[in-house]
């Protein structure tokens, strides 16, 4: 048997919908008015009798026409009234049953609502018109606020700039959020990965000062022509707040010290070259620069202290002293200073001033302050410094190639490779790396190591250079020409040597090529020789004079061939003579077209030149009785020095021409 459902339905009726759209429902019965309209629907009637309306008013007019009688039956009237009870405590009955068995198929309990109070028209419609006023008069504000800004904008000479429009640039360079009514930015490089904890929150605002257009504006809209206001820049309606600890001017200070003698710096993440057309771009990018200096030295003092070299690194307040090689530092500070009290005890470069010493002001980790003058291991001012611009751009390259690299990692191809591999880490077969090969390449050199190694050998640099340029100015014969390759990488340049003798270029061109690394020098010869040098500048002098040596011999060999002369030996280590401190000298023998004059030359890589010259016949030869034969006559006579210092002729090799010239004669 199934069991029927009582439901009351969903929604009530609609009794009146207003003009602003408001419905009005009808109010739901209560279970007294929903229990009468059912006892109602009851049908009280006996079985088998059938009673019209019509039959219930004639047998109600007779009863009023008739008199009143006594019922036939004295206990009806009772009967009657039982009965009805009866019927209604019947149906009480039902209506509980079915509540206690199962209330929540058939009918749901609410509370007994109280009536509601009649609505009273006029009060709705006060609360609608005064609705209505406030709406008009929100939508009459921004009209006229949107009417004065396009009018604003339309003027070519306005004073103030357009909020809602620098805020559109400010958001396309900087990443903003709002927070409740406060608009604030980040300056950190959290987003690239950065682990530093220095904030870099700054709020956005605008600016109390900017009230709109002044009294100097005409009615026409445009600013009067002798009014300051025609020829001032648009004020900015933007105000921006950077803490304290990042205003003012910082970058990172490189210089590289011999004992006390200054030799280059360098100068990275510079303030001058900051910029922007607006003054909060102006300030944002200086604040941005005073954060990423802080935190590049902030990465280096950990490097610095975690690096365990043969010399250990020294790192004291905003500086860090590294050991490159022996008596040769590596000074590398943060220089900051304030915009607003300035730098202390100089100038920093850039401001006005002029040049003084950089302050090294308090940061994440210290708050020294070194003026112009070295105290403790200071750092001094960089007007006394050689700025080396090909230090200082190699280093911003490091920096760039590492935030290159931290974040433009190859795609993982298979697809299950981890993030980061490398294709040549991916090859497999006979073409991949075994574990060694595979653990080397793993080996990562940190930012600190990586900076000394260019360090060093931009210092060997200069040092080679400064050994080539003094041998270039202390011999005059024969000439030293270097050539510098242009394209080199930070650990790696390339020089070309030339010596040749000023008029005599066809006759020969001694060349050497050296290549300088971080802490060696490696030179390849003339004859294919190859040696490797070590950071001492006489290593390298030695050798330049040794080839200096062997140029002049192997020259004088090439005129002898032009002008005729036999050359009748060549030793290049001879084993007589004066000892070189270096090296070894070198001997030629030549001999004249008709034979009967000889030129001995004898070089080293320490001594000067020595020419000695033999003739023939002997003019002290005397025959006599153990020597009587004419043929040793012919021998040649003692060897005579000649003071070639005292000759005319531009070099040597001139020299050496005019000497071979009157011989022959």
């Amino acid at each position: 048997m199934a069991d029927i459902r009582l439901e009351v339905p969903g929604e009530n009726a609609v009794l009146e919908v207003l003009y602003d759209g408001t419905e009005l429902y009808q109010q739901p019965p209560s279970m007294s008015e929903n229990l009468t309209q059912l006892a109602r629907k009851i049908d009280f009637a006996t079985d088998g009798e059938e009673v019209t309306t019509e039959e219930k008013k004639e047998e109600e007019e007779e009863e009023e026409k008739q008199p009143f009688q006594q019922p036939h039956w004295p206990l009806e009237e009772v009967r009657n009234k039982v009965r009805q009870a009866l019927t209604e405590v019947s149906v009480l009955h039902d209506l509980l049953m079915i509540v206690k068995q199962k209330p929540h198929q058939y009918m749901v309990l609410d509370p007994v609502q109280a009536e509601a109070p009649e609505p009273k028209a006029y009060i709705q419609f006060l609360s609608l018109k005064k609705s209505l006023q406030s709406a008009a008069s929100i939508l009459l504000t921004g009209g006229e606020r949107l009417r004065a800004s396009q009018t604003d904008i339309g003027r070519p000479n306005r004073p103030v700039q357009d909020f809602h429009i620098e805020l559109l640039r400010l958001r396309q360079n900087w990443r903003l959020k709002k927070v409740g009514n406060t608009i604030i930015g980040d300056l950190s490089y959290r987003s690239a990965g950065s682990m530093f904890r220095q904030t870099g929150i700054f709020e956005v605002s605008k600016a109390d000062d900017v009230t709109g257009p002044s009294s100097l504006v005409g009615a026409s809209g445009a600013a009067s022509p002798l009014s300051p206001m025609a020829n001032r820049a648009p004020q900015s309606s933007l105000r921006v707040n950077v803490p304290t600890e990042l205003t003012g001017l910082a970058y990172i200070f490189v210089c590289i010290k011999k004992d006390e003698e200054d030799i280059c710096s360098a100068q990275l993440t510079s303030s001058e070259f900051v910029g922007g057309e607006t003054p909060w771009q102006q300030k944002l990018e200086k604040a941005q620069n005073v954060l990423f200096c802080k935190e590049l030295f902030n990465q280096l003092a950990r490097e610095a202290v975690k690096l365990t070299p043969s010399i250990p690194h020294l790192v004291v307040g905003n500086q860090i002293t590294a050991t490159i090689f022996p008596g040769i530092h590596l000074l590398v500070g943060l220089c900051h200073s304030d915009s607003k009290n300035g730098p202390k005890g100089g100038t920093l470069p850039g401001s006005v001033g002029g040049g003084g010493g950089p302050a090294v002001a308090g940061g994440g980790t210290g708050g020294t302050t070194v003026g112009s003058t070295t105290t403790g291991g200071g750092l001094m001012g960089p007007s006394k410094y050689k700025h080396e611009h090909d230090l200082e751009h190699s280093l911003h390259q490091l920096l760039h190639r590492v935030y290159h690299n931290s974040f433009q990692h190859p795609l993982p191809h298979p697809v299950y490779a981890s993030m980061g591999m490398s294709k040549r880490r991916r090859a497999a077969g006979l073409e991949g790396m075994d574990r060694n090969q595979l653990l080397n390449m793993m080996r990562e050199q940190t930012l600190l190591e990586q900076i000394i190694r260019q360090v060093q050998h931009n210092f060997l640099r200069l040092r080679t250079m400064y050994v080539i340029d003094q041998l270039a100015a202390e011999f005059k014969d024969p000439l030293i020409v270097s050539h510098w390759n242009a394209f080199n990488s930070p650990t790696q340049s390339c020089v070309k040597i030339n010596i040749v003798t000023q008029g005599y270029d066809s006759a020969l061109r001694t060349k050497l090529v050296i290549h300088i690394f971080e802490r060696t020098l490696k030179c390849i010869c003339r004859d294919g020789k190859i040696m490797t040098m070590s950071f001492e500048p006489q290593e390298l002098r030695n050798l330049i004079l040794c080839q200096i040596s062997q140029h002049n011999m192997a020259a004088l060999q090439g005129l002898a061939k032009y002008t005729g002369w036999t050359v009748l030996s060549s030793e290049q280590n001879i084993g007589t003579g004066t000892i070189e401190p270096l090296g070894n000298a070198s001997t030629v023998m030549l001999a004249s077209p008709s034979g009967n004059k000889v030129i001995g030359v004898h070089s080293g890589p320490h001594q000067r030149v020595s020419v000695f010259v033999s003739s023939s016949p002997r003019p002290d030869f005397y025959p006599s009785t153990v020597v009587s034969e004419q043929r040793w006559e012919h021998l040649g006579s003692v060897w005579q020095e000649v003071r070639h210092d005292r000759m005319e002729g531009r070099n040597f090799l001139n020299k050496m021409e005019l000497l071979m010239a009157a011989l022959t004669a």
